[in-house]
């Protein structure tokens, strides 16, 4: 028996949608050759990290072993799945390989950071494949909401696994290739042993619809609306933005894009080569003096992103356009969960100014990128794996992909976020458990999620702020008294009086009858200062706030 084995380890994306970055591995353990499966993000929320600005996986355990890195593998260009790739890429310093669409937008993203061109290789799809140590992989074409998406063939010493990556099985899709049910069932014909499978939607129990089903309710809609349209989708969903401007164009209405990454994917879409018959579109200085009812704006912010260019049209004006009553709102678009609140605010900003609002509700106007369970089921079917490990997904959706697949007679396992699983027998078995986490990009600096640095922003927004400044003589004596100022508080308490005049008359009476021993110790005045300050707060407005004290001393 080889004393070597083949290891999956996600580091993100596993027990979670958003932030995927899988590793596997081949080897003796411990010293195995190791490939890495995407680089993703995903995004901060005000309640939970306030003032970050992107979340990435925590590649501590991936940068500790640089030196086995053989490549980087992105399957498609969504954020959650290449977002990563400028912030991390020098920590691992492999080489990255996509395909064209998808390494254009990888491309841009390392000349943010200064990095070379060279440093993103594109490569053809299946059966043309990249030699990465002990593995070989190719792309293999599957149907998502975004071109040029592919599934990983990695084979090695132990066997075939696939990789799904996000996919939905789509015939028409606009843009990209359909699934072709031919090549997977030749691609898998000789056996599969692991099938690392998207498990998003599993709790759907329909089969999914066609990109191709929406364009005709779309039209439908364009026609029938008085004044203008105004239509959001996500950005990197290329077959939608064309499927709605086609829309628009068979209408009658001109075409006027806003939104920087809304510009930005179709350019790249366009330099590939692999969108065709989008119509011509306008400038918005020439949007302003076309007809409302033959008008039609292609928007950026379907998620309520507070920046994005619906954001600003529902705070009044953008670019010189502002929306009016008997305009039609499109979110053709799904809600990503944890979304909700900023879309429902643009909802009611938009319905304040009498424009209708036309959501997913109905199902006429989006369909999702991901597999529903019928789709997942037929993917068993036809990869017919010995394993499936499910990805892309919660903990409750990997379970029930699990529960699935057994039921199909299937070996699975439910592997989340730092569970390393050993392939290499005839059943998976956890090998061992890797600390995992999250890393925070904060401004232009990253640090963990557990350095303290959020939990602090996050009790001082909830507590509010106090500074007491205080002054040691030579002698060690107080200089004068305290002084306070305050930050997110209150300036009355309950006893009418102002709260600083409050804090800094309990602080002054301290430093009047402290001892000498106190006074002469930073440590132990800071100690004191602080919890008089807290509990003064308290008592004037029923909150603890944090407090820094600053002690100087005069030499």
């Amino acid at each position: 028996m080889s004393s070597n084995r083949l290891i999956y380890l996600p580091l993100g994306g596993a027990g979670e949608i958003g932030m995927n970055c899988y590793v596997y591995g081949y080897g003796k353990p411990d010293q195995e050759r190791l490939i890495v499966v995407d680089l993703g993000v995903t995004f901060p929320d005000m309640d939970t990290t306030p003032g970050v600005d992107l979340i990435l996986p925590d590649i501590s355990w991936l940068e500790a072993r640089r030196d086995r890195i053989e490549a980087i593998f992105i399957t498609h260009a969504h954020e959650d799945h290449v977002g990563a790739v400028g912030h991390t890429w020098e920590r691992l310093g492999a080489p990255v390989y996509a395909r064209a669409f998808t390494a254009n937008i990888a491309r841009r993203k390392m000349s943010e950071h200064g990095y070379s061109d060279d440093s993103v290789t594109v490569v053809n799809k299946w059966p043309d494949t990249v030699q990465a140590g002990p593995f070989s992989v190719g792309f293999l074409p599957i149907s998502h909401s975004i071109p040029e998406s592919s599934a990983l063939v990695i084979d090695s010493p132990d066997g075939r696994v696939l990789h799904t990556g996000d996919f939905k099985i789509d015939t028409t899709p606009v843009v990209g290739e359909p699934f072709d049910h031919d090549l997977w069932r030749k691609v898998s014909k000789d056996g599969v042993r692991a099938l690392v499978c998207d498990s998003t939607n599993i709790f759907s129990p329909h089969a999914g619809r066609s990109e191709a089903s929406v364009g005709p309710e779309i039209e439908k809609l364009m026609r029938e609306m008085s004044g203008m349209v105004v239509a959001t989708t996500f950005a990197s969903n290329i077959a939608r933005l064309k499927t709605l401007a086609q829309a628009a164009d068979r209408a009658g209405r001109s075409v006027c894009l806003l939104g920087r990454a809304m510009r930005r994917m179709t350019e790249a879409a366009s330099e590939v080569g692999i969108l065709h018959d989008f119509p011509s579109t306008i400038s918005p200085e020439d949007a302003l003096n076309v007809p409302r009812e033959n008008l039609m704006l292609l928007v950026t912010g379907s998620q309520g992103e507070r920046r994005a260019a619906s954001a600003q049209l529902a705070n009044g004006k953008y670019m010189g356009l502002t929306m009016k009553e008997g305009d039609t709102f499109l979110f053709s678009s799904k809600t990503i969960p944890g979304n909700e609140r900023g879309v429902i605010r643009i909802m009611n900003q938009f319905s304040e100014m009498g424009v209708d609002i036309i959501d997913d509700s109905s199902g006429l106007y989006h369909v999702s990128g991901h597999a529903n369970r019928p789709d997942i089921e037929e993917m068993h079917d036809i990869v017919k794996p010995q394993i499936v490990i499910p990805m892309h997904g919660e903990h409750r959706h990997l379970r029930e992909h699990v529960k699935i697949a057994q039921g199909k007679g299937l070996a699975g396992v439910v592997a989340v976020n730092g569970m390393m699983i050993d392939l290499s027998g005839n059943a998976p078995r956890v090998a061992e458990y890797i600390d995992t986490g999250r890393t925070y990009l904060d401004g232009t600096v990253q640090y963990g999620a557990m350095d303290g640095i959020v939990r602090d922003r996050i009790r001082m927004a909830l507590n509010g702020h106090v500074i007491v400044t205080t002054i040691i003589d030579e002698e060690g004596e107080p200089l004068g008294d305290p002084w306070c100022e305050v930050m997110g508080l209150p300036e009355m308490g309950r006893n009418n009086a102002p709260l600083v005049d409050v804090l800094e008359q309990d602080l002054s009476q301290f430093m009047n009858r402290a001892a000498d021993k106190t006074l002469a110790s930073d440590d132990a005045l800071e100690k004191e200062l602080r919890k008089i300050a807290r509990g003064s707060a308290m008592s004037e407005i029923g909150k603890k706030p944090e407090v820094t004290v600053v002690i100087s001393r005069l030499s």
